[in-house]
């Protein structure tokens, strides 16, 4: 909200691979409240000025937009005008400073898919997790480097010996929404030596041995489950909770958040990547805290043959992470938001949610 207006904002990471950058912004409808009883709603998009358009609420915590002049995001000289204008915003660099064909590949795909909406869009809230003093550090959202498909946004929580991280972006590969990787904090990982850590198969060696005794501890507390399962069902009378049962799941829950907390005050330790995997940012730290294990999600095209695949998990300070793709021997690099917007104020949700409601029926 800003005087008159209710403005509608794009959040755009930095372009690929500046983490640390600041988030862009761009503007991409407007509503003005001109007189008591009368609104109008502008599209912002393309290049000639604010023109026509429609806001209209869908359900709860969702809301659409219509461009009604698409006419005015066309550009003079076609679409091989747009496409440039769009790689210079989006990029930051121009066609010819790409020779990676794959990535053109990726960008021409990325520009189709997008351009094709005309600013028709459907917006829907996001809630971030909540927060406990037990996690390894403050939950929310990161901008990751994710190879040739530029800079995206995730979603980073904690759930137990668990954590997650959200795709908020998606790309052809792993749309919005996935669970891009998994950390299991109960498995933290012991680095080799810094001139050891250089040799991509011995971090292979260890990780690949952690996987393998996650596997084997899920098939045993697969087994117990089945066996706490038939004799309850045998029993004639509720049994006292066996060793594994709920209140011992709670004390191991317990126990991992503890030693969370302790390794946040864990002393730092050298880091360096491998030999042979590959980071679009050559500006990662040095140092890290500590290293777990984890997977990560990755399919082809269009979201087939999706697989999880092992990695490293490796936190650096309370705004940064990474993880290391074995399989891909890739590395990304996650840093977290920090956004404020100036001149404006945000209102509460139910006050939001009312000035919608309100501004469509004064817009219809």
């Amino acid at each position: 909200v800003d005087g008159l207006f209710i403005i509608g904002w794009m959040y755009l990471p930095p372009h690929d691979p500046h983490v640390d950058d600041p988030m862009r912004f761009k503007p991409l409808f407007r509503i003005h409240l001109m007189e008591r009883k009368c609104a109008t709603v502008e599209c912002m998009y393309g290049h000639k000025g604010p023109h026509n358009g429609h806001i209209q609420i869908v359900k709860k915590d969702e809301f659409s937009t219509k461009c009604n002049q698409t006419d005015h995001h066309r550009m003079s000289g076609g679409r091989q005008e747009e496409f440039r204008t769009w790689l210079r915003e989006e990029w930051g660099r121009t066609l010819e400073d790409i020779f990676h064909e794959h990535m053109q590949e990726l960008i021409l795909m990325k520009f189709i898919y997008t351009s094709q909406y005309d600013n028709c869009l459907t917006y829907r809230r996001i809630y971030l997790p909540p927060s406990s003093p037990d996690d390894l550090i403050k939950p929310g959202l990161f901008k990751g480097t994710y190879g040739s498909h530029g800079l995206e946004i995730v979603m980073l929580s904690f759930h137990g010996k668990k954590a997650k991280g959200t795709k908020i972006t998606g790309d052809p590969n792993i749309p919005a929404g996935q669970q891009t990787v998994e950390i299991d904090l109960a498995h933290p990982l012991q680095l080799p030596d810094i001139e050891n850590l250089r040799d991509f198969s011995e971090l292979s060696r260890i990780v690949l041995e952690v996987q393998e005794q996650v596997r084997r501890e899920e098939q045993e507390q697969q087994q117990r489950q089945e066996e706490e399962d038939h004799s309850q069902h045998a029993a004639s009378q509720p049994a006292a909770s066996p060793l594994g049962g709920e209140g011992a799941e709670g004390e191991e829950v317990a126990a991992g958040a503890e030693g969370t907390t302790q390794d946040k005050a864990a002393a730092s330790q050298p880091f360096v990547l491998p030999m042979g995997v590959i980071s679009r940012n050559e500006d990662y730290p040095r140092s890290c805290r500590i290293c777990f294990y984890g997977t990560g999600l990755i399919a082809g095209h269009g979201f087939t043959s999706p697989e999880r695949t092992p990695g490293v998990f490796v936190l650096f300070d309370d705004d940064r992470f990474g993880f290391i793709w074995l399989e891909l021997k890739s590395f990304s690099l996650y840093s977290r938001i920090k956004v404020s917007f100036q001149n404006a104020e945000a209102p509460s949700r139910e006050a939001f949610d009312e000035m919608l409601k309100n501004i469509q029926s004064l817009a219809t």
